[in-house]
């Protein structure tokens, strides 16, 4: 890197450009790629601005029997106006070579260009410049992707699988790949070892067929692949032509611990993962101890490698967007070291991709790693208040809501995001013996998403956020704090509402139906934690912002999405309260001739629209159903009121 990279191109910040004109002219998956790219973070149209280029020309495939395959690509790539021998840009290669040597040679010239390539070996792979890529198939999925089948609602606990070891595949009668897959009947036992491999492939296989290709073909029949591949313990992942194989991700996401028989290859983003966690590494040579490998292995670290296969996958691997961002962040910490992730974040849930460093470099800080590393949040909070009305008397709502919050022993600083035409009241209206100092924010409050920005006022890790007519108690403020001081990294609150799939409509539909189940706590009544805005603010593109404050709705549902996504945990509904107006409705550009009905109808119309573009967005729905609810000890009990900690609470 600091020889073939200008890191005084990113002094303004790790922006990343891709040259224009490359729409419909690219294979699937390298527009897959510069889609992921331009709809990320990092992504200018400025190439002034820009740390990172991405080349317009497909260099995917560099085998020349592919129909995908570009030709004169060093012409095309010499002819980019910044391409300066390929310095700050970078080379995405999943095929090099053909038949029938292979070779890893991508067969042009890249200078001094970052390569980012599938299957590139150990004795080719450049430490700290190149990027080891993964072997992705051409229906792999732009976003979101199929979820681990361990983590899958009907598979949360593993259970023991038919087989011990299990491959089937293709065998290579001559050339490369061709020893170790044709070796495999040595070990296959047809009981809790299944290895099958067929001879039927190609255009010529026949006429190359030797002895066992009948036997193999007649034994490759019994068994269906899928079967096979999620009723295995282990998956055996052979080299094919070539180091890597579609069948590494296959079994990740099927939860099956590889065993990988490909001497020398150089994983998929290995500088970061730390694969010894996920599979296990035989040696190509000793294919006959592979069975006694395995079966040495005992169920806690078969448990724990199984768990380890459905992050990885989930994290950096499910989709092209997932494996496109984790080599960016790659790059990025190489650029900024010292805002690099230790190895140990990008192994640990929830991983390195929600994990930003600019909001912090000391674990300690981030919710997810409060349990982990025996640490507790503070005892206090930051109450964020959202505040659209003027105030007329004394007795408004918002003063009525600041008494209630300032009463709270746990409360430190309340903060009145003033989002009004009408200026607020001069510091002499405002309640005066509330005994907490109150902060109003009245410059850049433009936007409903400015109430997720992260202020630097708020310096205690946890916000507890209200609309300005909220109607908690002290009491109910307290305890629901508590409750988030057990599960920091959730969002802890009273207003609960759901989704749920409507097949008439075949889209994603929103409800505020009193019921057991829910999947978002609004977030104008509830806690969490200050990192969320840190994210919110950070992480998303701007034109999911925008869609929020172009409807002026919808804020607490990204929010939501966000938080889910990023924990793959329910939110939590804490004591029953049925009365809450959703005040996103007066935020509605209202016209005074039309029925509220027609406003309430409209407003849900707009959730609805919003949460099928969230969906998009993040590719898969990330809410999840819960029925828990959380009560005071003794709530509703039969005893006195005087032994309950929190006696207002029954009385709402």
């Amino acid at each position: 890197m600091s020889s073939c990279f200008d890191f005084s191109l990113c002094e303004n910040g790790f922006k990343v450009y891709v040259y224009p004109s490359w729409k419909n002219v690219v294979s699937d998956t390298f527009s897959q790629i510069l889609t992921a790219i331009e709809q990320s973070r990092y992504y200018t149209n400025d190439p002034k601005q820009a740390c990172l280029f991405i080349p317009n020309v497909d260099t995917l495939d560099q085998d020349k029997l592919s129909h995908d395959f570009v030709h004169d690509v060093q012409t095309k790539l010499s002819a980019l106006p910044y391409w300066n021998n390929g310095r700050n840009h970078i080379i995405f290669n999943i095929f090099s070579g053909t038949w029938p040597d292979y070779t890893e040679n991508v067969g042009f010239d890249f200078g001094e260009a970052i390569l980012a390539k599938a299957s590139l070996s150990v004795s080719k792979f450049r430490y700290g410049f190149d990027i080891s890529f993964p072997l992705v198939a051409k229906d792999h999925v732009l976003k979101g992707g199929d979820k681990g089948y361990l983590y899958s609602s009907s598979n949360n606990i593993p259970s023991p699988r038919e087989y011990l070891l299990a491959f089937k595949g293709k065998r290579y009668l001559t050339g490369k790949g061709s020893e170790t897959r044709n070796s495999l009947y040595h070990v296959h036992n047809g009981k809790d070892v299944v290895l099958l491999t067929t001879c039927r492939h190609g255009k010529s296989w026949e006429k190359n067929k030797d002895a066992r290709c009948d036997e193999d073909n007649r034994e490759y029949d019994k068994y269906d692949y899928k079967k096979l591949l999620y009723n295995s313990t282990f998956c055996l992942v052979p080299r094919g032509r070539r180091l890597g194989s579609f069948r590494f991700l296959e079994v990740l996401q099927a939860a099956c611990i590889p065993v990988l028989l490909s001497n020398r290859w150089e994983l998929p983003f290995s500088e970061v993962i730390d694969w010894s966690k996920a599979v296990v590494s035989a040696d190509e040579r000793l294919l006959l101890q592979v069975p006694s490998i395995v079966r040495s292995i005992s169920q806690s670290e078969i448990l724990f490698y199984r768990q380890q296969t459905q992050f990885i996958w989930e994290t950096y691997l499910s989709s092209v967007e997932k494996i496109v961002l984790t080599t960016l962040e790659i790059i990025k910490s190489r650029i900024k070291r010292h805002k690099s992730r230790a190895n140990k974040l990008w192994n640990l849930e929830p991983g390195a991709l929600s994990i930003l460093p600019e909001f912090s470099d000391v674990m300690e800080k981030f919710p997810f790693f409060y349990h982990q590393l025996g640490t507790e949040p503070g005892d206090k909070f930051t109450a964020v208040i959202y505040a659209t009305t003027p105030i007329a008397l004394a007795s408004a709502p918002l003063f009525r809501t600041l008494r209630n919050v300032a009463k709270s022993q746990n409360v430190v600083k309340i903060i009145v995001l003033w989002h009004c035409d009408i200026p607020p009241p001069p510091s002499h209206k405002w309640p005066g013996d509330l005994g907490v100092p109150v902060l109003v924010k009245t410059r850049n409050i433009k936007t409903i998403s400015a109430r997720f920005y992260p202020f630097k006022e708020i310096e205690t890790d946890a916000i507890w956020s209200l609309e300005e007519d909220s109607l908690l108690t002290t009491d109910e403020i307290d305890f629901a704090f508590s409750v988030w001081q057990e599960f920091p990294e959730r969002i802890v609150g009273y207003p609960a509402r759901s989704h749920y799939w409507d097949e008439i409509k075949q889209r994603w539909s929103y409800t505020s139906k009193w019921s057991n189940e829910y999947s978002m706590v609004l977030t104008g009544a509830a806690v969490y934690h200050r990192y969320y805005n840190f994210l919110y603010t950070h992480q998303l593109p701007p034109e999911v912002i925008d869609t929020v404050d172009q409807s002026n709705n919808c804020h607490d549902i990204l929010f939501n999405f966000l938080v889910s996504h990023v924990t793959k945990l329910a939110p939590i509904k804490v004591t029953q309260r049925k009365v809450y107006q959703e005040s996103a409705l007066t935020n509605v550009n209202l016209n005074a001739s039309k029925p509220l009905s027609w406003l309430q109808q409209h407003h849900f119309t707009q959730r609805e629209q919003c949460m099928n573009t969230f969906t998009q967005h993040f590719g898969t729905m990330p809410l999840i159903r819960s029925k828990t609810r959380m009560d005071p000890l003794l709530f509703k009990d039969p005893v006195s009121n005087m032994r309950k900690k929190y006696r207002q609470i029954e009385t709402v």
